[in-house]
């Protein structure tokens, strides 16, 4: 790869970094590092009822902190709207993308109780044969129907969307945890692409930005795991490329619970920086010894880079 990598971390705005955010901070600078690549930092600030004021400064703040500087200006989810936009035309164009009237209440109406998933409701596809003169409130990609896809082709003698989700069940291969597949319309159904409230779904402003910004690896917790397959069916979609996936390890709290904002994380303490980090870097299988902050970073980068070399053997 060489200067052909470029990697990210992507924060949304919602607060302060704590321990879990500086492992998926450093973790995917140390792979950038390592492999002579750039390093970029997006905003995800898209889900604009969450963000707090000033929180992106911060975030910067702290990062620059433990010495994890950018290789370019922050991208800002929330300026870039249009090209979401463009990027939904798009599907709609290919018959791969539709209108749903569906609430929350009208999906749990439509399905078993055993249907649910991780907290969310696998949608059943309601809306996949038109909206029967209900008004239209989300978005959907469409994750199966494959013969309605090639119909809908057909006959509008737009072939592109033909070959789309070829196969029943996505495969994948995780760099640290091997092999991954899911069957997407199965475990997850037609997932929104823009919400009910207007604004734009992670899952399409993700994919959209990774290949407007040209990451080659997305370095992230396993937290976000199960999004990959959701991901890299939205860039078959839109015949973007795909990159390759790390997911690391996750700081746990004393409760065995993934350590996060919501459950009252602290925020990181900028004014010890190699205490925060070397807790972290034992996370991620790496013992710095240096007591001067470059100097744990150097040697941080060349552990981690013997680690992906001996992966890559």
């Amino acid at each position: 790869m060489g200067a052909t990598y470029r990697g990210r971390f992507a924060p949304s705005p919602t607060g302060p970094l704590h321990a879990g955010s500086l492992v998926a901070a450093l973790a995917s600078w140390l792979d950038a590092r390592a492999q002579g690549g750039q390093w970029l930092v997006r905003i995800e600030d898209i889900d604009t009822p969450r963000c707090v004021p000033g929180a992106d400064k911060l975030i910067l703040q702290q990062l620059a902190a433990f010495g994890l500087r950018p290789d370019a200006p922050p991208l800002y989810q929330s300026q870039r709207g249009a090209h979401y936009q463009a990027a939904l035309d798009a599907l709609v164009a290919h018959h791969l993308a539709y209108p749903c009237a569906c609430t929350r209440q009208d999906i749990e109406r439509a399905l078993p109780a055993a249907r649910a998933r991780h907290g969310e409701l696998v949608y059943p596809g309601t809306c996949r044969q038109g909206l029967k003169g209900r008004p239209a409130r989300a978005w959907r990609l469409i994750t199966g129907d494959r013969e309605q896809i090639r119909q809908s082709a057909l006959s509008s003698r737009d072939t592109s969307a033909i070959d789309f989700i070829a196969n029943e069940e996505l495969h994948w291969q995780d760099r640290r945890l091997g092999a991954q597949q899911q069957h997407v319309e199965q475990a997850v159904g037609d997932f929104v692409l823009k919400r009910a409230d207007g604004l734009w779904a992670y899952q399409l402003a993700v994919v959209v930005d990774d290949a407007a910004q040209g990451i080659t690896d997305v370095v992230r917790g396993e937290d976000l795991l199960d999004n990959t397959a959701r991901q890299i069916l939205l860039q078959q979609a839109l015949g973007l490329p795909t990159p390759r996936y790390l997911h690391v390890p996750l700081v746990r709290g004393a409760n065995g619970e993934k350590l996060s904002k919501h459950n009252g994380a602290a925020p990181l303490d900028i004014s010890e920086p190699l205490r925060a980090l070397n807790d972290v870097a034992q996370v991620l299988g790496l013992q710095p010894q240096a007591d001067q902050l470059a100097d744990w970073l150097d040697q941080a980068v060349q552990q981690w880079g013997r680690a992906v070399k001996s992966a890559g053997d």
